[in-house]
Formats: structure tokens, sequence, C-alpha cells
């Protein structure tokens, strides 16, 4: 019986460490359009467009501050130059770049990260070309 239940009371508390510890892994947030436009309104957001150059020749979300292309040399020489105090919206294609370059972003001191899911595919707004 005091087996049983010390074994229900590990499980409890290694799922708890478990749930805390996923969590922790990523330090940003997946916003979706709705958010996103919500958080444009405010002139302290900035945006990073991490596609590559080919791609934002092609159109960009309208208010984008920063092109900085994930698969680029200088990506953390870049990213490493912006103010780590402001808030930042990550876009991409899809959302796959653009959640790992939030979460590089999170990982090196950045206190405010959104990533917009479904990247600029998924985005309904204006696109500046």
């Amino acid at each position: 019986m005091y087996t049983i239940v010390f074994l229900a009371f590990g499980a409890i508390v290694f799922n708890s460490c478990n749930a805390q510890s996923s969590s922790d892994n990523q330090s940003f947030i997946n916003i979706n359009e709705s958010d996103f436009r919500e958080k444009m309104t405010d002139e302290n957001v900035l945006v990073i467009d991490v596609r590559t150059p080919a791609e934002v020749s092609e159109g960009y979300i309208k208010g984008a501050n920063f092109f900085i292309n994930y698969n680029g040399s200088d990506f953390e020489k870049k990213i490493e130059s912006l103010d780590k105090n402001k808030s930042y919206i990550v876009y991409c294609r899809s959302g796959a770049r653009s959640a790992k370059a939030s979460y590089y972003l999170s990982q090196n001191g950045f206190k405010n990260v959104y990533n917009l899911e479904g990247g600029i595919s998924g985005y309904s707004g204006e696109i500046i070309k």
C-alpha cells in the first residue's frame, strides 16, 4: 500500500517538474494574426522579418522594421545589435524559422518576443511589394 502511494506521489512530482521545464524551454509567445494586429498599434513593438532577401523582395508585412535573414551568416551579429528591452514580433514565410529565431532571441536576453504563427503565408493584412 505504501509503495503505491509513494509511486503515485513520485509520478505527480515528476510530471510537475516536466511541465515546468517544458514551459521554460520556450520563452517567447506564439501569436495569431489578431494578436499581431493588436500589438502593432503599440509604437514600441518592432517587427523582424527573418526571411531571405529573395523572399523579402516578393513582399513584406507593412510595418516591418528589420530584415534579418535567419540563415544569413550575420544573423547573430545583427540580432545582438538590437535593444533587448524592446518588444519584438518575429515572422518568416510559415512560422518555422521565426520560431527558431524567437527562441534564439529569448535565450539571449530579449524579454518580450512574439512569433507570428503561420508567418506571412497565413497573414491577410497589407503586404508591401
